[in-house]
């Protein structure tokens, strides 16, 4: 029996700013609308359904694997937006990124609060082979 991640929904305040700041931070092409959600499609089949909500949003943690090549842009687009970024999910290293299993990594927030992470190399890359 195969299981594939499909969607996951993303609650947020306004699903049209939400989904756009992801779309440009991934170098994503605009995101569209399915109904009520507006969608950004990543490139293994997996979208991320923005969903606007009222109220308080529980805030999530996403996590991104790009390609080495990408990360510079990725991180160029991060600080363009002003976000502010750690190299840890404590957030005790400000203004860093690391250098886990021998890739490179950086954790930021969107709008909502959400704590993203792109990186470069799965964790445990150097135990699988």
């Amino acid at each position: 029996m195969a299981a594939e991640l499909n969607h996951i929904i993303v609650w947020c305040h306004d699903n049209q700013m939400s989904s756009a700041f992801f779309a440009d931070i991934l170098g994503r092409p605009a995101p569209r609308r399915f109904g009520h959600f507006m969608v950004v499609d990543l490139d293994n089949q997996v979208s991320l359904d923005f969903m606007a909500k009222e109220g308080k949003v529980a805030l999530q943690h996403y996590a991104f694997l790009i390609g080495e090549a990408d990360f510079d842009a990725v991180f160029a687009r991060i600080r363009a937006h002003g976000a502010p970024y750690w190299a840890d999910p404590a957030r005790s290293r400000p203004n860093e990124i690391n250098h886990n299993d021998g890739g490179r990594g950086v954790y930021f927030e969107d709008p909502n609060g959400h704590l993203l992470e792109v990186i470069t190399r799965p964790y445990g890359a150097d135990s699988l082979g």
